[in-house]
């Protein structure tokens, strides 16, 4: 796959060495393992539904992103010109929003962790090389954001960003960004630490 382009054609070998900067979601359900096969199923659904309603609100095609679907979640690397601020700030909110329209109607509820970063990537034979898709995956999965979604019963999503994207996106304090909103933590991986900062309450 061509992550510049978003080519969906298959190649035996990459492109040409290029570096491109791009955004990065993860999103991952809480409890999934612990599902029947049958209530996986429609969890997946359920959460697919919701991610292309939130995309379609808050003004991003989601047609556009190249997507890694694992069984309980994606991670998703979207187009290089992507809003970050529609991203950063109606994404989430259009997200939790659907998801809560959802949960009425669910027995069960859905509840999801977030994450987001942004980055340079390039092609690889077997997809998307870089330390962005990693940094994005270990900030999803980090104890501290399961603790947060665990602590917070009456949410339905929680979210963190990298560091990075706290600077260059919610310290402008566009779209009414307010970095006070979110605290810092670092996530510890592989003996490596990430700074990261996970949004405060409810979005």
């Amino acid at each position: 796959m061509s992550i510049a382009g978003f080519d969906s054609t298959a190649t035996a070998e990459p492109a040409l060495d290029r570096l491109t900067y791009h955004f990065l979601v993860a999103v991952d359900i809480e409890g999934f393992s612990r599902l029947s096969a049958a209530e996986q199923k429609r969890t997946q659904a359920d959460l697919h539904g919701a991610l292309e309603e939130a995309a379609g609100a808050a003004g991003l095609d989601r047609g556009g992103w190249l997507r890694q679907v694992g069984g309980d979640g994606e991670l998703a690397i979207l187009p290089s010109a992507t809003d970050g601020l529609r991203l950063l700030v109606a994404y989430p909110r259009e997200l939790a929003a659907a998801i809560a329209r959802l949960n009425e109607r669910r027995g069960r509820r859905l509840r999801i962790r977030l994450s987001m970063h942004h980055g340079p990537l390039s092609d690889g034979v077997f997809g998307a090389v870089g330390r962005a898709p990693i940094v994005v995956s270990r900030l999803v999965d980090a104890e501290v954001l399961r603790e947060e979604l665990r602590g917070n019963p009456e949410l339905d999503l929680v979210l963190i960003v990298s560091g990075s994207l706290y600077a260059d996106v919610v310290e402008t304090e566009f779209g009414g960004l307010d970095p006070s909103d979110f605290r810092p933590v670092d996530i510890r991986a592989k003996g490596v630490t990430y700074p990261a900062y996970i949004r405060r309450g409810p979005l």
